[in-house]
């Protein structure tokens, strides 16, 4: 057998030998090779013709039961890679199972799809890498957040007029870890700054976090009015800040600013 032959006979030991460890699933069984599910995913839900077509094209190879593996995602170990962003991102978000979830879910998945394509990390750098078409567009971001935010009743700035029970913080606590832990922790910094301390603080002041310029150059001290028109629209309140999560029920707001306050000893 001459050289020649060598290489493709050891080019063809490999690639059989990478197709074969490509039914090993060390992060999970995506279910690359099974038939594709038939159905438009969100078909039931209230969802905007344009921004059903960006998760379908931009989301869903991920974010559903829906993907479309190309062929090099049946080849080992590029397979494993791709079952393993495929896996975590339906944890995060299965647009499959968008029904199942509940309203309070889909709206912190809105403000979530909102944040994340916003700040361009989703799609994520290496699918992007691939599929050059998949970076979601300004007009795409724009069509998303009328639809996240439109799915309540535009949230007021102010709780004047409503029939609120008084700020809570042990309810605050809890609407706290539900709204905002997803980016924020009391006492690290994660997407968001850490927010132990935040009452009573100027704005863009906790040292080595990334804020937006916007924020930075705001100089709000941060109290009940300011906290909660904050989280009633953060871009609406402050122009051109990077947080887009609002919480849109005015007494989850209070209670969440109740919990803040207290947590600072204030």
């Amino acid at each position: 057998m001459n050289r020649t032959h060598k290489i493709i006979a050891g080019c063809l030991v490999a690639l059989a030998t990478s197709v074969l460890l490509a039914h090993a699933h060390p992060f999970g069984d995506a279910g690359l090779a099974a038939p594709r599910q038939q159905g438009t995913i969100l078909q039931h839900a209230d969802v905007p013709a344009a921004v059903r077509t960006t998760l379908e094209t931009k989301c869903a190879d991920c974010h559903s039961m829906q993907p479309r593996p190309p062929l090099y995602a049946r080849i080992a170990p590029v397979s494993w890679l791709v079952e393993r962003d495929i896996v975590e991102g339906r944890k995060a978000m299965n647009l499959s199972q968008w029904d199942s979830y509940s309203a309070d879910k889909q709206e912190e998945l809105k403000a979530k799809i909102l944040s994340e394509t916003k700040l361009h990390k989703m799609p994520l750098p290496q699918y992007r890498f691939i599929h050059w078409s998949s970076t979601v567009t300004a007009p795409e971001i724009d069509a998303i957040a009328s639809w996240a935010r439109g799915s309540t009743a535009s949230p007021d700035i102010s709780t004047a007029g409503q029939p609120l029970m008084a700020a809570d913080a042990v309810r605050g606590k809890l609407a706290f870890e539900k709204r905002c832990t997803g980016c924020h922790s009391l006492d690290e910094n994660r997407e968001g700054p850490h927010l132990r301390g935040v009452y009573g603080r100027a704005s863009g002041s906790v040292p080595n976090f990334g804020y937006s310029a916007a924020l930075r150059q705001a100089r709000i001290t941060w109290d009940d009015k300011t906290l909660e028109h904050w989280l009633a629209g953060p871009d609406e309140f402050v122009p051109g800040v990077d947080m887009d999560f609002h919480v849109a029920k005015p007494q989850e707001r209070v209670d969440i600013v109740r919990f803040l306050k207290e947590s600072a000893g204030k």
